[in-house]
């Protein structure tokens, strides 16, 4: 017989029909040959692993850096056309230490990422031949017939064929917070959401409560696990905000090196100048144009951040997506575990017309329960001893084992004074009415004492609070008295009931009975017995936000950063976190949402804040909404159902403790603590990394448009032969000179009041025109200031030696007073804030011993054609170089006059 596609719709058959179609008895299982036929046809059941990139591979890759392409051109022509090896081995031993420093930071993350994978290796129970056997999950197939219960993993998708009190928690893949009770009966609709196919169950998803055995209907690729892993294989990444700019300034500077060449070799000609020194002057200049060192500074500033980042509990996978973080203007989080602690908590106790209030959260049993109104005696133990015994949760510390809202009433229960193992040991159940949902209740039966010592069975029950009601005559008041169920006290009830709900909470009613010892039988149909009851209390849950997520996000609120919630939860539900949270906006579902259209979303969107009951393409399409709209899109999430749109995101942030490892690879950032506090943290900490690159890329841009127009007025003045410095001495300069000074820009402290700015435009030019002319200024100090003291001592008729060392010095100097002046546009540096950075003041005395030693140390001078010079030769140096400081000054004055 042959076996039916992925495809089929299981949820709609029986069990007997969906046998058939997997050619399997279910009393027996598989045997050992259909196994292996099976195996062979369908593969392992485990997702396809992406290929691991070879070394050699992420070492080239590092070579489609435009900058590194134009730096290996540059080599190529030292080499070939002037067969200046010298110069060829430094510029490619810059591109080799540029691209190994990338790809080690590379390797360095990824191995934090391993760190969190878990090494366990899942197992199932699976019935072959008659036998009950314990299997690897990988060798599972379509057909098998699985055991599992509270605890296990589902190794597989399949239809359910046996389900015993089973609850199974889908959070990881649908996004909804409570576990699903499950059933075997079949569903008869075609376009049945995932979270609403009871008779199904899905690989990866965890079992709570209960027992059932599945038929194994998809494995591997074909579950939807691995429907969602191939949507994250569909997904393009693009290039970060700064890696763009960066390439753009990069063009930028190259075709202003290009054009000024092409203006030195049209004079150089009209003078007669030979096409071999023409060449050397155009490898020089290039050399000096293109700004070699900004990968190995920019790489090594995020190198640190990262570094920083790691030690905050923030993992970040790739360089750039540090500075990412700081342009994010829109933040997509998922709900449970990411906004809430995925813990269900009672909030709320209503007691026949009054109101409590739970304190606490999670399942720590710190807390009080306070009663809304005034003062009087309050005993509602009754309503705690059955939250206690009609429950099968077990707390360990504050690790719940078990159904999460049966956490939820177990804490409540020890926070109202009821020591829950103890009165399980002390009242031990004789019978019990399984949870069921035709009934919608569950019933547990104990004996017990009542106050006059007489003895009692009692039994209590949970459920519904409209089947409860109904199946109620009295109820208990605040005092613990019973009192009867008029109209009025019923109506009462109700509205406590709609009150909890709108509020997004799951609402469970408490009731109980007494019956005689003498005439009660544990084998009697006890769901008739139960009525005539006493109602309790009706209870609100809720999986709550976590501590500090209100605050976070009004702080994320405040730095222009919107906030939105998509969750495979309930839209009420969802409303009433996001209410509770501060994020503005309407809840829709994700059915509302597919059915609007791009240009009606496109629109709406900003008016969204809640997008319930999604899909993993509802969320993916959100972030391109969004990305299309000019924003840079952060999407956090801990599920299996959040990968795509991770992937799809500017850049996604996945938890590390709960995450699924499909997250993880998906994710660009990934949270060892899961607290969505550490995200505001990290785009704080990336606006740093941004406004500190701004700074490293105005002094490196200046010092660039010095040795553009230095290069230019030698050649245009006929200034020491138009070539005023070697490629070892600019190679000196960029990376002796300019880098440590560099590097410590890149790392100085936080700019006050960057969280009070709105998020730079994802378009936003690093280079805007007012700040084009300020360094377009501060280049031709510098060129006027080298030049200036090169023309005076050629004319003298110094050497060209001396000159040249003299150019060095001056033009050195001015890289150090740009360094102090660039470093803010509008503060001056003439305050006790410009020498706060003790790390750029070291940066600096290195500088000036970078510039002093290779014109006294033997084997530099000769290399770099350098010669030692007076004091008085310092000193003039020093008072020319100057002029960059004072031009800078004078721009800053008018900037903050226009400010």
């Amino acid at each position: 017989m042959s076996i039916n596609p992925p495809q089929q719709t299981w949820h709609r058959l029986t069990t007997e029909e969906a046998a058939r179609q997997l050619d399997v008895d279910q009393a027996t299982g598989l045997d050992m040959d259909q196994v292996n036929q099976r195996l062979a046809q369908y593969g392992p059941n485990k997702l396809a692993e992406k290929a691991k990139e070879p070394r050699w591979r992420a070492f080239l890759r590092q070579y489609r850096d435009l900058m590194q392409m134009i730096l290996v051109v540059t080599a190529l022509v030292s080499l070939l056309i002037l067969g200046d090896s010298h110069t060829f081995f430094l510029l490619i031993i810059l591109t080799i230490f540029n691209a190994v420093l990338g790809m080690l930071q590379e390797a360095k993350a990824e191995a934090s990422l391993a760190s969190l994978r878990s090494m366990m290796q899942l197992e199932a129970r699976a019935r072959r031949g008659g036998h009950v056997v314990l299997v690897p999950a990988e060798e599972l197939v379509p057909g098998d017939i699985v055991l599992f219960e509270a605890g296990d993993k589902v190794p597989a998708d399949g239809r359910l064929v046996e389900a015993a009190t089973l609850e199974i928690e889908e959070a990881a893949l649908t996004g909804e917070s409570t576990p699903v009770l499950k059933d075997t009966r079949p569903i008869e609709k075609d376009d049945v959401p995932l979270g609403d196919r009871l008779d199904l169950a899905y690989m990866n998803t965890t079992v709570t409560r209960g027992r059932g055995v599945l038929l194994v209907t998809d494995t591997g690729m074909n579950t939807q696990i691995g429907h969602i892993a191939g949507m994250m294989s569909a997904v393009k990444q693009d290039k970060t905000p700064l890696q763009k700019q960066l390439d753009r300034l990069t063009v930028i500077m190259a075709s202003i090196a290009g054009l000024a060449f092409l203006a030195m070799t049209l004079i150089g000609l009209m003078r007669g100048l030979s096409m071999d020194l023409l060449v050397i002057t155009g490898v020089s200049m290039a050399i000096s144009a293109i700004p070699t060192g900004l990968p190995a500074i920019v790489t090594t500033v995020l190198a640190l951040g990262t570094t920083a980042l790691a030690a905050s509990n923030a993992i970040v996978k790739r360089l750039t997506s540090v500075e990412t973080l700081g342009s994010t203007s829109a933040i997509c989080s998922d709900k449970t575990g990411t906004l809430t602690l995925n813990q269900m908590t009672a909030r709320e106790l209503f007691v026949v017309g009054h109101r409590f209030t739970v304190e606490g959260q999670g399942y720590s049993t710190k807390g009080q329960v306070r009663f809304v109104g005034e003062e009087l005696e309050v005993n509602i133990r009754p309503a705690y001893v059955a939250m206690a015994l009609d429950t099968d949760a077990v707390l360990d510390g504050e690790k719940l084992i078990g159904d999460p809202t049966e956490g939820a009433l177990i804490v409540l229960a020890e926070k109202g004074g009821v020591d829950v193992l103890a009165t399980r040991q002390e009242y031990p159940r004789v019978a019990e009415v399984p949870f069921d949902a035709a009934y919608k209740l569950m019933a547990t039966f104990h004996n017990m004492t009542r106050p006059d010592g007489t003895s009692v069975v009692r039994a209590y029950v949970k459920g519904a609070p409209d089947i409860l009601l109904d199946r109620s005559t009295h109820g208990i008041n605040p005092k613990g008295e019973i009192v009867t169920l008029t109209d009025d006290l019923r109506r009462k009830v109700m509205a406590g009931n709609d009150h909890l709900a709108a509020q997004g909470m799951r609402v469970l009613a408490f009731a109980g009975k007494g019956f005689a010892p003498q005439t009660f039988d544990p084998q009697a149909n006890l769901l008739d017995e139960l009525d005539g009851l006493v109602l309790f209390a009706l209870v609100g849950i809720v999986d709550p936000p976590r501590p500090e997520a209100k605050t976070v996000i009004a702080e994320a609120q405040g730095a222009g950063i919107q906030i939105r919630m998509i969750t495979g939860d309930h839209a009420v539900t969802a409303a009433a976190i996001a209410k509770e949270l501060g994020i503005p906006g309407r809840a829709i579902t994700g059915q509302e949402f597919a059915a609007m259209s791009d240009e009606q979303l496109t629109q709406e969107v900003e008016n969204i804040g809640v997008i319930a009951r999604v899909a993993p393409e509802h969320k993916v399409r959100l972030v391109e909404i969004l990305q299309r709209k000019g924003h840079i899109v952060a999407m956090t999430g801990d599920g299996v159902n959040d990968a795509p749109a991770l992937k799809t995101a500017n850049i996604g942030v996945a938890m590390g403790i709960t995450g699924t490892e499909a997250t993880k690879e998906a994710a660009a950032m990934i949270l060892t603590d899961d607290n969505f506090a550490t995200i505001v943290k990290a785009v704080e900490f990336g606006r740093t990394i941004y406004d500190n690159l701004l700074k490293y890329i105005r002094f490196q841009m200046a010092t660039l448009a010095g040795f553009i127009l230095t290069f230019l007025g030698s050649a245009l003045f006929n200034i020491v032969s138009g070539i005023p410095f070697n490629p070892g001495q600019i190679l000196w300069i960029n990376f002796l000179v300019d880098a440590p000074p560099g590097i410590r820009l890149g790392q100085d402290k936080a700019t006050p009041g960057l969280m009070q700015r709105k998020p730079r435009p994802a378009n936003e030019n690093i280079i805007s025109r007012s700040l084009a002319v300020w360094l377009g200024l501060g280049g031709l100090s510098m060129a006027i200031a080298a030049l200036g003291v090169m023309t005076y001592f050629e004319n003298a008729g110094y050497s060209v030696e001396i000159v040249r060392t003299l150019g060095f010095a001056t033009f050195a100097l001015t890289h150090i007073f740009a360094a102090l002046s660039y470093r803010d546009p509008y503060h001056s540096v003439f305050t006790l804030e410009t020498f706060n950075n003790r790390h750029l003041n070291g940066a600096i005395l290195i500088c000036l011993l970078a510039i002093y030693l290779p014109t006294e140390l033997d084997f530099l001078s000769r290399n770099l054609e350098l010669v030692s010079l007076p004091f008085e030769g310092w000193l003039f140096c020093v008072v020319l170089a100057s002029l960059t400081l004072w031009v800078s000054e004078g721009y800053k004055w008018v900037a903050r006059l226009r400010k």
